[in-house]
């Protein structure tokens, strides 16, 4: 199982000065600013897949019902659409998603959330959302996490078979999008 952590402070350093290494962790700088900028890749099989995001702190406040509201398109992070990178096609829910990048946005819900990929990566958090740019909708139910995630975190977990999970957790909330690579 690979899982790679970076932030993207460091993964511009790196990249600056050599090839990075997808099987090294580099934890991030967790300080309580209010967003921090973060990169995460995989490879699964020949595809290298990445997802870029701002990931905010709970820092005491009400998260799901209060700062995201329920029933309302977010961005999955902070500041700017978080988009999802990738160098081959996919299937999510039995829809190929051709190769490319793409924004990542969700309707929380208390019992059901709706998972979104729209085509409009570049989105400045979700007052540039337009549905007609949807690539994939799905809905997921959310799981209730036993310990808090201060801060939002994305993963990519790989499995058998060119098989993967895009997970996102934050305060007790976590989802979990399983994709295959084509």
């Amino acid at each position: 199982m690979k899982i790679i952590f970076i932030s993207l402070a460091t993964f511009l350093f790196v990249n600056a000065f050599s090839q990075h290494d997808h099987q090294k962790s580099v934890a991030p700088a967790d300080t309580m600013k209010k967003s921090i900028p973060q990169v995460v890749h995989i490879e699964i099989g020949e595809a290298h897949i990445m997802i870029h995001y701002y990931a905010p702190a709970v820092r005491g406040r009400v998260i799901w019902g209060g700062l995201v509201p329920y029933g309302e398109v977010w961005v999955t992070g902070a500041h700017k659409a978080t988009a999802w990178e990738f160098t081959n096609d996919i299937e999510i829910n039995k829809k190929v998603i051709p190769a490319g990048k793409y924004a990542v946005f969700t309707i929380p819900g208390k019992e059901k959330w709706t998972f979104i990929i729209n085509k409009k990566w570049d989105q400045h958090l979700a007052d540039e959302y337009d549905a007609k740019d949807d690539v994939l909708r799905m809905e997921v139910i959310p799981e209730v996490l036993k310990e808090t995630q201060e801060r939002l975190m994305y993963a990519m977990i790989e499995e058998e078979n060119n098989n993967g999970v895009l997970t996102m957790r934050w305060e007790k909330i976590k989802i979990s999008i399983p994709f295959l690579v084509k």
